[in-house]
């Protein structure tokens, strides 16, 4: 499908070409003229390095040029996201992002950048809910027993989360505030030791990604008892979502995506976008995000960055309420 209806594409080029620097010119005349270059704020074989790959190998064959995955990790994904913030916005620089993205710039001071005006929205890629489980010990089948025992005792169940800020953190922190209910964080350096004191007892509950937690749910050594996704979802089949059993109005949940540096000029984000959101149609793609706890979720720029901007000021709120803070 062309970007522009036949009559104006010409119309609208000139004009922007008009507007544009010199950067901007070659961008609109050509693009892309050269490989693209996105950069991933996190080390290699995370699910934001997976997800780039497999995105970026169909983009740069839809696109004719190479799109070149970088991995810039670092200070909890500012260094790269730093980087791409300083590139030049011809469209040649994007930035694979995560939710994380939005819990960091909710609890981070001194970044290098503006989490929302140094970049440009150009798609979401997938999202993808996150599992409330418990341990098996707990007399709760169900989120509304969980609810009934945790107002029955406030304060004295655990929740676990994989670090102060993290997205689990907000997420429980969120789902026990809508529910009305008091529990106790405990964090953890990681997802793993949390999942290992889930088991063992030590913590009552814990709000965790399909990949990290499904496993050891199958292997029946914890208790899966809703999803934080207003929906339910592929993911985690059988489960309902947390808002329909006991917290209505509550959603959380993971997302994936990309920006470009502000002043990206908005004839490239929009052939970028369209790319995108035909790749995330492709059956292989849905596939291999749904091995890796999510679904495709196309969504135009606009409406991404309107959800982006949205979760930072959600976080921040939040953040503010219960004296979170990075460490």
């Amino acid at each position: 499908m062309p970007l522009f209806r036949p009559g104006r594409r010409a119309a609208c080029l000139a004009a922007a070409l008009a507007c544009a620097g010199p950067a901007q010119v070659l961008a609109l005349e050509a693009f892309p003229a050269r490989p693209v270059t996105l950069i991933v704020p996190n080390p290699p074989g995370g699910s934001n390095d997976v997800f780039a790959r497999a995105i970026g190998k169909r983009l740069g064959d839809a696109l004719g040029q190479p799109v070149v995955v970088d991995n810039k990790a670092g200070a909890g994904g500012s260094v790269g996201a730093g980087l791409a913030a300083r590139a030049q916005p011809d469209g040649y620089t994007l930035l694979f992002v995560s939710s994380t993205y939005t819990t960091n710039a909710a609890i981070q001071t001194g970044l290098p950048f503006d989490p929302v005006h140094a970049f440009t929205p150009v798609a979401m890629v997938a999202k993808g809910p996150m599992i409330l489980t418990v341990n098996n010990d707990l007399p709760a089948k169900t989120p509304q027993e969980l609810l009934a025992l945790a107002k029955s005792q406030p304060g004295k169940l655990n929740y676990a989360s994989s670090g102060v800020g993290s997205i689990n953190h907000f997420a429980t922190h969120q789902y026990a505030q809508v529910a009305g209910v008091q529990m106790t964080h405990v964090p953890y350096k990681g997802m793993a030791p949390a999942i290992n004191d889930l088991i063992g007892g030590h913590i009552q509950v814990l709000i965790a990604s399909g990949p990290s937690i499904l496993p050891t749910v199958k292997a029946g050594k914890v208790r899966a008892l809703g999803v934080t996704s207003a929906t339910p979802s592929a993911v985690a089949p059988g489960l309902a979502p947390l808002a329909a059993t006991g917290a209505p109005g509550y959603e959380s949940g993971l997302w994936w995506g990309i920006l470009a540096p502000a002043g990206t000029p908005a004839p490239v984000v929009a052939r970028l976008n369209t790319e995108i959101n035909r790749i995330l149609g492709q059956d292989e793609i849905k596939d291999l995000l749904l091995r890796e706890g999510a679904e495709p979720d196309p969504k135009t720029a606009d409406a991404f960055g309107a959800q982006l901007r949205g979760d930072i000021e959600q976080w921040r709120r939040i953040a503010q309420q219960a004296n979170i803070k990075a460490e």
